[in-house]
């Protein structure tokens, strides 16, 4: 297993990807994104799983894992591995909780509901009410607890409104001081709060949600998650200051966490949190809303904290990456694996096709869409050309629940039973991932190889027989390396601001030699840290604040990996 080859900030553009990290991948944990959860089925409307709106806390030494009406919560050792506690306490079907560790005890509020539960037995779903306490009943609430030990309650749901916070006495949960206004709706100037999967819904307000707080050095990090989180530029954007009540000022280079392409899109309305080493971390929403537009998902990535700037880094971090075992610097370090993701717009075929849900769907390198097959039927398989050997080192079958009825009480939810088989001339075949005994209620799982396959083709095969319900794939996503050239830099890269301040429209010549090509900016040269992964030749992006400068520039990539980046350019 190639591990974490951690890249250092050049002069011109900060890539991720740099210097070596860890010697040696063997007996870390390695995962990806989306997390691997049991991601539950909603009880009404069109079938869809979700979760979303996630908080983590680390308690214990275990990280338990929150998120809107869930029927309960989850916790994990080591952040990949996830086991699901079904509550009996009230609250758990609320939207947007807020969570805190304070005094060795976990305290619970919902969206909307003045009670508070605490546990210091979560595990074992023990918990208590908190009586008359006096918080308002306000939606998408958060804690903050400072490092003096000082505790607010933060709030904001609106389109227009401001977001909100009391400081408050924990023993209590009375407020101390009066309701501050701590950042006003500002898309007139800012981008990323104008509504749209493209922000083009510029006679709308956005909707602004879901805050949480930093505190950093001499500086508070106040982040919002907006401007809905049915579009895919979902975002959280960040304000700073010097008080965690304010004053705050529109921080330099926000958002603080945007993916608005790529296999999945949004970083809105999560939370900042701590691993067991005191790395900085980001748990996000991640959007789906292919078949309801609250379907989502959720994921993990590195943050860091300088000076006044903030941010999530999310490029790369739908390919496998290894989770810290030490104290790493995010800015400086990265813990993603040395794989490139092999099967982007690769040849696929099928055994056999429901009505337009054709075989490529499941190569497209988007979430969104899936294949199906016409049955549910164990022996429906779907097999993929890499057009060459290449060094396969992990694969993740993204399956889609085409067809299926189950709700999310129903005692026999359908699990995915499958083979993954491997060939380099398309005759000879042997299995390299064995799921066809699994019990669990997993639809995205990360399986890493024991040690590099060298194949062309390889084969998913359903070994489940589903009562109801189709066998598909959103993605079969293949990890690993291929031998060869990477492609050369783009060539008459352009970028304009648009009549309409907070867009910036970018366009480039195309490349034979590349398979896609990473968007990047930022507002100087030296932190060019946003990116986007695309497969056009020209965007049009909206989320930008129209009183700043930008640098822009633009890299393609193949299977072997990043090619030169473009000329630079500014866009004042």
């Amino acid at each position: 297993m190639r591990v974490a080859r951690f890249f250092t900030a050049s002069a011109a553009v900060a890539l991720y990807a740099g210097a070596m990290a860890f010697a040696d991948g063997a007996g870390k944990t390695v995962m990806t994104n989306p997390l691997n959860l049991t991601y539950l089925f909603e009880e009404r409307g069109p079938v869809h799983r979700t979760a979303a709106d996630p908080v983590i806390v680390l308690y214990h030494d275990k990280y338990f894992l929150f998120s809107s009406h869930a029927a309960g919560y989850s916790y994990s050792d080591n952040l990949r591995d996830w086991t699901h506690v079904f509550s009996k306490m009230p609250l758990v079907k609320k939207w947007a909780p807020a969570v805190m560790v304070y005094d060795d005890w976990i305290y619970y509020m919902g969206f909307g509901d003045k009670r508070i539960f605490r546990t210091k037995d979560p595990i074992g779903d023990k918990w208590e009410e908190v009586k008359d306490t006096k918080l308002p009943d306000k939606g998408d609430p958060d804690f903050f607890v400072d490092d003096d030990g000082r505790t607010y309650h933060l709030w904001g749901c609106s389109a227009g409104g401001p977001m909100q916070g009391t400081e408050f006495d924990p023993k209590t949960f009375t407020p101390l001081t009066k309701v501050t206004d701590l950042m006003p709706a500002n898309g007139r100037r800012l981008g990323w709060e104008v509504p749209g999967n493209s922000n083009e819904k510029t006679s709308s307000k956005g909707w602004n949600e879901g805050v949480s707080m930093v505190h950093d050095g001499d500086w508070y990090y106040f982040f919002y998650a907006t401007p809905g989180t049915e579009y895919r530029t979902y975002c959280s954007g960040a304000y700073v200051g010097k008080s965690p009540l304010g004053p705050f000022a529109p921080m330099k280079g926000s958002p603080y966490a945007i993916q608005p392409d790529g296999f999945f899109t949004g970083g809105g309305h999560g939370h900042p949190f701590k691993d067991r080493y005191g790395n900085d971390w980001y748990v996000a929403s991640l959007i789906i809303g292919a078949r309801e537009h609250y379907e989502r998902r959720i994921g993990i990535f590195p943050a860091y904290y300088d000076n006044g700037y903030a941010h999530v880094i999310m490029e790369g971090f739908d390919r496998p990456f290894a989770v810290p075992d030490r104290k790493v610097d995010f800015k400086k370090e990265s813990i993603l694996l040395d794989m490139n993701l092999l099967s982007v717009n690769k040849a696929v075929f099928a055994s056999s096709t429901k009505e337009k849900m054709i075989p490529n769907l499941a190569s497209d390198d988007d979430l969104r869409t899936w294949w199906s097959a016409r049955s549910g039927k164990s022996g429906e398989w779907l097999t993929m050309d890499l057009g060459r050997p290449m060094n396969v080192e992990a694969l993740q079958a993204c399956f889609a629940d085409e067809g299926f009825q189950a709700r999310r009480f129903d005692k026999d939810v359908p699990v995915y039973k499958y083979v993954v088989e491997a060939s380099v001339d398309g005759a000879a075949w042997h299995a390299i991932v064995d799921r066809t005994g699994n019990t669990k209620d997993q639809i995205c799982e990360l399986c890493v190889l024991p040690k590099a396959e060298r194949v062309r083709f390889l084969r998913v095969t359903n070994k489940s027989d589903f009562a109801v319900g189709q066998f598909s794939v959103a993605d079969l996503r293949v990890f690993g390396r291929a031998t060869g050239e990477r492609p050369a830099a783009v060539l008459d890269f352009k970028a304009v601001r648009q009549a309409d301040r907070r867009r910036i429209a970018m366009s480039w010549r195309p490349r034979a030699d590349a398979a896609g090509y990473i968007v990047r900016w930022g507002a100087s040269k030296d932190c060019m840290n946003h990116a986007a992964r695309v497969y056009a030749t020209a965007v049009d992006y909206g989320f930008f604040d129209s009183e700043q400068t930008y640098y822009v520039a633009v890299q393609p990539f193949n299977d072997v990996g990043l090619g030169p980046l473009s000329e630079i350019v500014e866009v004042k």
